[in-house]
């Protein structure tokens, strides 16, 4: 069939076969339809329902789950053209039963099944309709969704147990440390001796202070300080402890010294601001002990409640810790009295281990500010680097959404420079002090855990960022830290419950602690402590 148009546009001439003549002429301006037209248009239309009815049928007889290359056009455009159901959709039956299912939760010994295996086969043996299956399905899935979450809160609580108390090995370590220090007169040297006593108070030395009641725990703190430090002569460690522990820590430091570098062991009687009268923050404290073991009502009171999340359960399991009501945690707030001669000093915690010379952060411009420190809101490591303030302030209590943001950037506690000159200039720790008051007036519902929340409170607006570089976090309560990645921190922080001492560390990067234990040191195998 051939077609010609004139060059006017006013003829059309239809060539209907070879070698025929015959044609159709139709004008442009007419308005009337030519009856040969009509015919022609019949014909198209009869071949075209004639070609659809062959695919349909090829498409039948081949079945739903192929068809020809040509009959599989219209249901890869549209599954409704052909008004056939798409074998891709879930059926709205399904979504109703299971937005329509009973809330009651299954129990272990009814017949739900307990794996899919054994779903599936129910299913293919009583061949049930839709309704049914969803309900089998969602009630499989409620049971162990129910059985997940009492794992997931027996787990917390053993961790909980197992990160509250003393480990044998350490309580053996701190036993025979005190004999020492009771028996021989080597684990009673003065610490500095005499001639490096004026070293406590040069601003030209760089000052490091670690609070710590565990004496391995420090230990490995100044051994990976003094070991990485390019200048060790220029280190100063000042140690602090409470009472109890005093004896064993002298005694380790009076056997083990870190020489050229200059270490100083006290108890916090020793000091005499601490001596002179009230203490504020560890009234506050004393307070606080009491009334949240009262409010809490314990780690059973806790597990027994069923309707929060574990992630809640783990998170008020962790704060009845007892290194929250610890002395060692709170005494940072009161650096500057407790050190008047000095201007500048480096805060650590105790489970961390240094990696790097610090020395640096002596020429780090805080611009003004007092606390120097890494920020928790931004890196690499979005399970760890995604705190904000709202993370850790109950921002549904007037008191605090009224004074601060909750998108705001939170900081870490750990590795922190502190320019003490700025802090005596500013109400910082009465701030601390006053926020721990209206915490307790407020039935602890200010915030849940120890130090951080009142510390973001209290350094509001004094913070100033520092490279992430300089303090690694999160290596104590997750484990997807990659071993290559904590290598290249200059700090790295085991905070969380799985301490690098306890055996719940994560064996992966226990390591990186471990190396700077004295494995050669008589008590240290007498106590079976391994690497």
């Amino acid at each position: 069939m051939q077609l010609h148009i004139s060059p006017s546009m006013r003829h059309v001439t239809v060539f209907p076969g070879k070698g025929v003549r015959e044609f159709i002429k139709v004008k442009g301006t007419s308005r009337r339809l030519s009856y040969k037209m009509v015919i022609y248009s019949l014909l198209f239309m009869t071949f075209l329902l004639r070609f659809i009815f062959v695919l349909t049928a090829m498409d039948t007889i081949e079945g739903e789950t192929q068809c020809s290359s040509l009959g599989c056009i219209g249901k890869r455009l549209d599954p409704r053209m052909w008004r056939r159901p798409d074998s891709e959709t879930v059926p709205e039956e399904i979504y109703r039963a299971l937005e329509g299912a009973e809330t009651d939760e299954p129990t272990a010994g009814s017949d739900v099944p307990q794996t899919l295996e054994e779903f599936i086969a129910e299913m293919k043996s009583d061949r049930t309709d839709a309704r049914t299956f969803a309900l089998r399905l969602r009630a499989m899935v409620s049971l162990l969704e129910q059985k997940t979450r009492v794992a997931k809160i027996q787990e917390y609580l053993y961790r909980h147990v197992a990160s509250s108390s003393v480990p044998k090995p350490l309580h053996c370590l701190a036993l025979r440390l005190a004999q020492e220090h009771s028996t021989n007169v080597g684990a009673r040297h003065q610490l500095p001796a005499p001639e490096r006593v004026p070293a406590l108070v040069d601003p030209e030395l760089c000052h490091f202070v670690l609070a710590s009641d565990n004496v391995l725990a420090a230990a490995v703190v100044a051994a990976s300080l003094v070991a990485n430090a390019l200048r060790p002569g220029s280190v100063v460690l000042h140690v602090i402890t409470d009472r109890k522990t005093y004896a064993p820590m002298q005694a380790w430091f009076s056997l083990h010294p870190l020489a050229p570098a200059v270490v100083e062991v006290k108890a916090l009687h020793h000091f005499d601001w601490f001596t002179r009268g009230r203490v504020p923050v560890m009234e506050a404290m004393e307070k606080d002990r009491a009334a949240r073991s009262h409010f809490r009502g314990g780690s059973s009171a806790i597990v027994a409640n069923v309707s929060e999340k574990p992630i809640i359960v783990a998170a008020k399991l962790q704060a009845l810790s007892p290194k929250y009501h610890s002395v060692m945690n709170h005494i940072r707030i009161h650096l500057p009295e407790l050190f008047p001669s000095l201007d500048k000093v480096v805060f650590l915690d105790d489970d961390v281990v240094v990696q790097a010379d610090l020395s640096p952060l002596w020429d780090m411009d805080l611009q003004g500010k007092v606390n120097g420190a890494v920020e928790t809101c931004r890196g690499a490591d979005e399970f760890v680097m995604s705190k904000r303030l709202k993370h850790y302030l109950n921002f549904s209590h007037p008191l605090i959404s009224k004074n601060f943001q909750p998108d705001e950037c939170a900081w870490a506690y750990g590795m922190n420079v502190f320019d003490l000159e700025a802090w005596r200039k500013t109400n910082i720790s009465l701030t601390y002090y006053h926020w721990l008051q209206k915490n307790l007036e407020s039935d602890l519902s200010l915030w849940q855990l120890g130090t951080l929340p009142p510390g973001l409170i209290a350094f509001h607006g004094h913070v100033h960022a520092i490279d992430p570089y300089w303090h690694m976090l999160g290596l104590g309560y997750q484990e997807n830290t990659r071993v290559e990645d904590a290598e290249k921190a200059a700090v790295i922080h085991f905070n969380g419950r799985a301490k690098p001492w306890l055996d719940i560390a994560f064996p992966e990067i226990r390591p990186l602690w471990a190396k700077y234990l004295n494995l050669s040191d008589k008590l240290i195998r007498a106590c079976n402590i391994r690497a």
